[in-house]
C-alpha cells in the first residue's frame, strides 16, 4: 500500500490498545529498525527477538548476551544491530547470521549505545559516571571532552544526520560538538536564570525535521530548534519552542520520542503506564494511553513511517495504534453502502456472450484503461528518503525464516534418500536453527581512566538484595532442617 495513502487529513497518532508481543522471556528495551519492518527486543535472559513487525511473528532469536540487554541500536541500513548488556559488555551482530562480529568490554556499566545514522563504522557508547566515548569499529575510540570536569554524569546523542553530537550534564549544561574533529560548536543551559539547574536525562532527535527534545529531572520535556540552537553563540541562551509538562500530577517522564513526521512527541510516565501525547507545533496535550494500572514502564518508541508506538511493561510488548474504521468508498468511488436489499432489474442483453447494446462510448473507456504499466522502475519513497540523499534500495527490511520440520517423512530430502543420519543429528540439536559452527569475534578491552568499575548498573541494582534474602531464608529452613535431622539420629 502505498506511504501517501497513509497521510490522513486527521489526527496520526495511536488511540488505542492493539495486542501484545510476547517473547517467551521478560522484554526490557525495543529499536524499531529504520523502516519500520522489524522490530529488536533485548530481553532479562540476554536474548534479542527480533520481530516482523507485519506479520506480527518472530522472525529470528539471537542468543546474544548472559545478562539483561538494556540499549539497541540499529545501522542505517539494518545489517548490524548494537547491543550492550548489563556485563558491561558491548556487541556489533550480524543481523542475518545472527553472529557476534565484535565485542567490546568495558569496564563501567554501560547505560546506552548509538550507531552513527550514517556510518556504521563508528558508534556512541554512554557509560554511566563517565564522560561518553566515540567508539571507531576496528580502530580506536575517542574520550568526548566535557566542559565541566567535576560532573561525569553524561548523557549523549548523535543527531538526525551524525553530523554533530549533543552531551548534557546533571547541571543542566548541553554541549554541541562536531563529528568529525570533537570540537566545541556551541554550548548553553537549558534552565537559564535558574539557581539550581535540572539534569538532563535524554535527548532525542525527530526523523524528518530539525527539532529536537531534552528530557530532564524538573519533569520539563524541551524542545528546540537545531538551527536556532546552532546560531547562538556560547554565551547566549536559546529558548525552546515548546515546553511540555503535566502540571495536574508533576509526572516524572521515563522515555520521550518523536513520530515518524516529527509532528508529535510521546512521553513514557517513570511512576505508572501511562503514554501521553502532544502535538509539537501547538504543544497541547491530545491523547493518553493508560496501560494496566499498577504496571511500571520501561521503554517506549514510536514506529518511523506509522501511527503505531510500541512501548514496555512487566516485560511484555504492548503495541498502540490508531482505530482502523473500514470504508470501501476509498477503494471503489461508485461503491454505495446500503441499509436494506434493493432489488436489481438486469438488462436483457446484460449475460449475452455479445452485447449487442453496448454504446460505443463506453468501448472509448475501455481503451483508455488499457495502459501499460511499469512494474520494472522503482520511484523512492518521499517518506523513507531524507533531503540530502537519494533513496538506498540494499536495506534490510524481511528476514528469510526458515520452516521447523520437527517429524519429517522418509525420503523428504533430495532424490527421496532416506534420512537415518540427518534424524539422528537433529535429535541432538535444539529446535532453533542450529549453525554448524560460530566464527569466535574479535574482543577488544576499552580501557578508560578513572572509570567507576564497582557500581552497579541500575537494571540488576536491586536483584542481588533479593536473592541475598532468599538465600539467607533457604539457610534458615535449611539448618533447621538439619537441627531435626540431628535429633532424630540423637
Amino acid at each position: 500500500m502505498n506511504l501517501e495513502l497513509l497521510e490522513s487529513f486527521g489526527q496520526n497518532y495511536p488511540e488505542e490498545f492493539d495486542g501484545a508481543l510476547d517473547c517467551a522471556s521478560l522484554a526490557v528495551t525495543c529499536a524499531f529498525n529504520r523502516r519500520g519492518t522489524l522490530l529488536a527486543v533485548g530481553c532479562n535472559d540476554g536474548r534479542i527477538v527480533i520481530w516482523d513487525f507485519l506479520t506480527r511473528g518472530i522472525a529470528k532469536v539471537i542468543s546474544a548476551h548472559v545478562h539483561p540487554v538494556c540499549s539497541l541500536s540499529w545501522s542505517r541500513a539494518g545489517y548490524k544491530l548494537l547491543s550492550v548488556s548489563t556485563d558491561n559488555n558491548v556487541c556489533i551482530w550480524d543481523v542475518l547470521s545472527g553472529e557476534c562480529d565484535i565485542k567490546y568490554r568495558f569496564p563501567s556499566p554501560v547505560m546506552k549505545v548509538q550507531f552513527h545514522p550514517r556510518n556504521d563504522k563508528m558508534f556512541l557508547v554512554c557509560p554511566m559516571r563517565h564522560p561518553a566515548v566515540l567508539v571507531h569499529v576496528d580502530t580506536s575510540h575517542e574520550i568526548i571532552p566535557m566542559d565541566d570536569e567535576g560532573d561525569v554524569s553524561i548523557v549523549a546523542s548523535f543527531d538526525r544526520r551524525g553530523d554533530h553530537i549533543y552531551t548534557g550534564n546533571s547541571r543542566g549544561k548541553l554541549l554541541i560538538l562536531t563529528c568529525s574533529d570533537l570540537k566545541v560548536k556551541t554550548s548553553f543551559r537549558i534552565g537559564p536564570g535558574t539557581s539550581s539547574a535540572a539534569a538532563i536525562k535524554s535527548i532525542e532527535f525527530s526523523r524528518r525535521t530539525d527539532f529536537f527534545l531534552v528530557n530532564s529531572a524538573d519533569r520539563v520535556i524541551r524542545v528546540y530548534d537545531v538551527r536556532k540552537v546552532l546560531k547562538s553563540g556560547k554565551d547566549e541562551d536559546p529558548e525552546p519552542t515548546q515546553k511540555l509538562q503535566d502540571l495536574v500530577n508533576k509526572t516524572m517522564w521515563k522515555k520521550c520520542c518523536f513520530s515518524g513526521d516529527g509532528e508529535y512527541i510521546c512521553a513514557g510516565s517513570a511512576r505508572q503506564h501511562s503514554l501521553y501525547i502532544w502535538e509539537r507545533s501547538v504543544g497541547n496535550l491530545v491523547k493518553i494511553l493508560h496501560g494496566t494500572k499498577g504496571e511500571m514502564l520501561l521503554d517506549v518508541v514510536w514506529h518511523p513511517v506509522r501511527p503505531i508506538m510500541a512501548s514496555i511493561s512487566s516485560g511484555v510488548v504492548s503495541i498502540w495504534s490508531q482505530n482502523q474504521v473500514e470504508n470501501w468508498s476509498a477503494f471503489a468511488p461508485d461503491f454505495k453502502e446500503l441499509d436494506e436489499n434493493v432489488e436489481y432489474e438486469e438488462r436483457e442483453s446484460e449475460f449475452d456472450q455479445s452485447d449487442e447494446d453496448k454504446s460505443v462510448e463506453l468501448s472509448q473507456e475501455r481503451r483508455e484503461e488499457d495502459v501499460e504499466v511499469d512494474v520494472t522502475s522503482i520511484d523512492p519513497v518521499a517518506a523513507f528518503c531524507s533531503s540530502d540523499e537519494e533513496d538506498d534500495s540494499n536495506a534490510l527490511l524481511y528476514l528469510p525464516i526458515s520452516p521447523e520440520i520437527e517429524e519429517p517423512e522418509e525420503g523428504w530430502g533430495p532424490e527421496g534418500a532416506p534420512n537415518e543420519d540427518l534424524s539422528s543429528k537433529r535429535s541432538g540439536d535444539s529446535k532453533e536453527n542450529v549453525s554448524p559452527k560460530k566464527k569466535r569475534p574479535k574482543t577488544h578491552d576499552v580501557s578508560l581512566e578513572n572509570a567507576p568499575i564497582d557500581e552497579v548498573h541500575p537494571l540488576v541494582s536491586n536483584r542481588p538484595k533479593e536473592k541475598q534474602t532468599t538465600g539467607n531464608k533457604k539457610g534458615r529452613n535449611n539448618s533447621k532442617g538439619e537441627g531435626k535431622k540431628d535429633r532424630k539420629k540423637h
